[in-house]
């Protein structure tokens, strides 16, 4: 058998703004239709900035809401309420990126 991948996504918000809720709840649609369709186990993990500040410098945020994936590696970062399914499964390597053939 082979080893089960885990992906930790988290998500940064300040507040229950509408940009926020609509990227968490995108991250969470996008995550169980092509992460435990896969067989992959995610962990979606809320950090409000109005709450612990203190985390945006030390992860490196300056736009909310952002997405980071930090398992697995290498880190990658998605800014926006991400709407956009094909960039985010894209930024996230979720999947390969689909071309023309040319």
């Amino acid at each position: 058998m082979g080893k089960e991948e885990i992906w930790e996504l988290w998500l940064y918000i300040a507040g229950q703004t509408p940009k926020s809720v609509l990227a968490l709840e995108n991250i969470t649609k996008y995550s169980k239709e092509y992460l435990r369709d896969e067989g992959k186990k995610y962990t979606i993990e809320v950090i409000d900035l109005l709450k612990s500040p203190e985390l945006a410098e030390h992860d490196q945020i300056f736009a909310i809401p952002t997405l980071v994936r930090r398992v697995p590696k290498p880190l990658r970062r998605i800014i926006g309420d991400l709407s956009d399914k094909e960039k985010v499964l894209t930024g996230l390597n979720i999947r390969p990126i689909i071309t023309d053939g040319k």
